[in-house]
């Protein structure tokens, strides 16, 4: 036992300690500069966010901790329970919390409160490496690949039946995990292509050439665009294909110059050649039997469902003020004293930090409280007007560095178990960046997720930690 902690000791990565180290006390000084009050003396004091903070810090370390010491088979063994008892907390979750801020995703027990959906994370990780950890796992068997997909979209589903979107993006980033472990790139660019057509409805919606909706006519152009990319960079009966994108690009041009000249929908023609590519490439399907083909038809089709469904979804299933926030992000609408309050003041506070920031708690937009979350959502504003684009690149620096040094870490390992929960975890930490930083500088709408390591929150801190410290664990003993 004594030698199996030593060894625990002497091969855990200490680069990536130090990284959360750094990051967590950067957040925990962060913190206290975005909820500082002009009478407040104490980083310590514990009627402040800041002090709760650094007491979440201290459980967050000591469990990290504790995991290390925990034999690294238990993970494997009890990554089921672990899924199975969080998707129970989630249920439980829909039905008993109580309504805070729109959104029912608190557990409330007296002075404290838990949000499953922060720990479903790790746990749902676990799920995933155990299934795909069998010898010989193949992904794209349609059973392997169905079980993995609901292993990801049931978590997603229940903290969307909570109210709580942003949260349940974040499990998307798992797409990530099963492109490193082999599924098609076509489905994650259908993924990107299923955000490009929902933006362009949504920019486009309300704007026509003649009788034709430009938003719809934009998005068939750009599916038939991307069919023709597909086949054409297809080699197998390259001539055929050739002849197909040729062929149909001419009528596509022909439909638009004959638009100049004579009124008529020109939505119902593009659909009829995109129709007739599928027909074409389904008998190209059938000759050669091909599996690209099949591909490029199930991307058609389902582009030609998903374009004529937009409007259903974002009218039927977004509530009135996800809807706003959309139209906000998109410049769509201007509501500077609503829905656009938030982001506006973020990039005010942000701006005025100019190079090198205002000096720490010096920052007036942040101390004044004209941004709203400041110390949880959008504490990255705090950073940006206090330390300035400096202090905030070195911010992203260190995000960088960490998910980097993970993907390093995650390839050298020597089981599918403790790979796939690596990339799991630089995959969420990705996400979770990415989605805050352009949620708070306005280029992503506002759906509310933390920062990593730095926003306020137990949950939160909680999470993250025993997401990073698991990963630590199995990779101290990747030798044995």
């Amino acid at each position: 036992m004594v030698y199996l902690k030593n060894k625990i000791w002497n091969n855990l990565d200490w680069a990536t300690v130090s990284i959360y180290a750094l990051m967590v006390i950067a957040g925990w000084f962060t913190i206290y500069a975005a909820s500082y009050d002009f009478d407040q003396v104490s980083i310590f004091d514990l009627s402040g966010r800041a002090g709760m903070q650094m007491i979440w810090i201290v459980i967050s370390v000591a469990i990290g901790f504790s995991l290390l010491l925990v034999e690294n088979n238990f993970y494997d063994i009890f990554a089921y329970w672990a899924y199975v008892f969080l998707i129970f907390l989630l249920i439980i979750t829909i039905f008993v919390a109580p309504d805070i801020k729109g959104s029912h995703s608190w557990l409330v027990m007296g002075p404290f409160r838990l949000q499953p959906a922060e720990f479903a994370k790790f746990t749902t990780a676990l799920a995933l490496a155990r299934f795909m950890n069998g010898y010989r796992f193949e992904l794209m068997r349609p059973k392997n690949f169905l079980v993995a997909l609901c292993l990801i979209l049931l978590p997603l589903c229940l903290i969307l039946l909570q109210k709580e979107t942003g949260s349940a993006l974040i499990f998307l980033a798992f797409f990530i995990v099963l492109y490193r472990e082999g599924m098609p790139g076509t489905i994650i660019f259908m993924g990107i292509c299923t955000i490009l057509y929902f933006l362009v409805a949504l920019k486009l919606d309300e704007l026509f050439w003649d009788t034709t909706p430009l938003g719809e006519y934009v998005n068939l152009l750009l599916t038939l665009l991307f069919v023709f990319v597909m086949l054409f960079s297809y080699k197998k009966g390259r001539q055929t294909t050739k002849y197909i994108v040729f062929s149909y690009l001419g009528l596509v041009v022909i439909s638009i110059v004959a638009a100049f000249f004579v009124k008529f929908d020109l939505c119902r023609v593009t659909l009829s050649i995109l129709v007739l590519t599928i027909v074409t490439v389904l008998i190209n399907y059938i000759r050669f039997r091909a599996s690209r083909y099949l591909y490029v038809i199930l991307f058609a089709l389902f582009s030609i469902v998903y374009l004529y469904s937009v409007d259903y979804f974002f009218d039927e299933v977004l509530e009135p003020y996800q809807q706003t926030r959309v139209k906000v992000a998109l410049s769509m609408i201007d509501d500077p004293g609503g829905a656009g309050y938030n982001v506006n003041q973020s990039k005010i506070a942000i701006g005025s930090g100019g190079l090198f920031g205002k000096g720490y708690l010096n920052g007036t937009q942040t101390k004044l409280k004209y941004v709203p979350e400041q110390d949880t959502d959008f504490i990255f504003c705090t950073i940006g007007e206090e330390k300035g684009f400096f202090g905030a690149s070195i911010v992203l620096l260190m995000f960088l560095t960490l998910i980097i040094r993970l993907v390093f870490l995650a390839e050298r390992q020597r089981t599918p178990f403790s790979r796939i929960y690596g990339y799991s975890v630089a995959s969420i930490l990705t996400f979770h960046l990415a989605v805050n930083i352009g949620m708070v500088i306005g280029i992503t709408p506002v759906i509310g997720i933390p920062l990593p390591f730095f926003s306020y929150g137990g949950s939160s801190i909680c999470a993250f930690t025993i997401l990073l410290f698991i990963f630590l664990r199995l990779d101290a003993t990747r030798h044995r």
